[in-house]
């Protein structure tokens, strides 16, 4: 059965300057990003498609294609502030992109078949795409998604703290709800903390957070169009509202569409948070190296 990855890299260009800085990690000058597509290809995915901006498509192209030609299906998407706003007029002081749904709705006329989508620059593990490849070829419909579940523990950083969406999770494993939590971190007692307003709350080590890794039915194309539809009509004059995957998921789950399973993982995290997360991100690499899971040139 045919799925697709759809990696999330409009936004590299305005963090890396031009595709031609983003940072290697990899023996050969591998990217996190080659490492996503060598574990899907592995997991049995058919085909990659790249969400990009317009502007540095033909640098993006000259570093992939070379690497992916003959070893799995390649596609481009690219995201645009006048794509899917039916009649609405984008304001001319709007120049942040709408958002990681939006960026997934521009896909919509290359995706037919269910699909994960990750980010570009997180590091998700092998065991994350095994299972999503597994979930979206025999069980993803269009009453049934699903969310990669990572642990707390192994998705903080030890240099400063971050934003994870913790996921609330029923019996049945099926995702409740998200919460954005703006600002965690492990506090001076060792114990994992989140901070709001001005005030501290303790999370569990073991409870589940989203990086952003989703497992789509191709149903949730026109279901994404309309609810972005509304979004316009509360937030087109608005120059910083995004319109972000969990908006999409909230609803589908509120709504009685059906349900997001969250499929939790053992693999761990790493990505580059801050600038001084880079030689943690480096020396996790070379272990995967040394260890054999990947070969020191991943594209022989």
């Amino acid at each position: 059965m045919e799925s697709t990855l759809l990696i999330l890299a409009a936004g590299m260009a305005s963090r890396y300057g031009s595709m031609k800085q983003i940072q290697g990690f990899g023996p050969s000058g591998e990217t996190i990003m080659d490492y996503s597509i060598y574990d899907a290809i592995e997991a049995g995915f058919t085909k990659v498609v790249f969400i990009i901006r317009k502007d540095f498509a033909e640098n993006f192209k000259a570093i992939f294609e070379p690497k992916l030609k003959g070893r799995i299906k390649t596609d481009y998407v690219y995201q645009d502030l006048r794509s899917y706003v039916g009649d609405f007029k984008v304001p001319d002081e709007r120049t942040k992109p709408w958002g990681t749904a939006h960026a997934v709705l521009c896909a919509k006329e290359v995706v037919k078949e269910p699909f994960a989508v990750i980010n570009a620059d997180d590091f998700y593990g092998r065991d994350a795409f095994k299972k999503a490849h597994t979930f979206l070829t025999t069980e993803s419909g269009s009453r049934l998604y699903s969310i990669i579940g990572y642990e707390l523990v192994k998705t903080l950083s030890e240099n400063g703290s971050v934003s994870r969406g913790v996921c609330q999770v029923d019996g049945k494993s099926n995702l409740v709800s998200i919460a954005e939590r703006v600002k965690i971190y492990r506090d001076e007692n060792n114990k994992i903390t989140y901070e709001e307003g001005d005030k501290k709350f303790e999370v569990p080590s073991d409870s589940k957070v989203s990086m952003n890794f989703w497992c789509f039915d191709p149903s949730v194309f026109a279901f994404t169009e309309k609810i972005f539809l509304e979004f316009l009509a509360e937030n087109i004059a608005n120059p910083k509202a995004e319109f972000f995957i969990p908006i999409i998921g909230d609803r589908f789950i509120n709504e009685g569409n059906g349900v997001i399973r969250v499929i939790p993982t053992s693999a761990k995290w790493f990505g580059v948070t801050y600038k001084e997360d880079a030689p943690d991100v480096q020396k996790s690499l070379d272990k995967l190296i040394s260890d054999r899971v990947y070969p020191d040139k991943l594209w022989k």
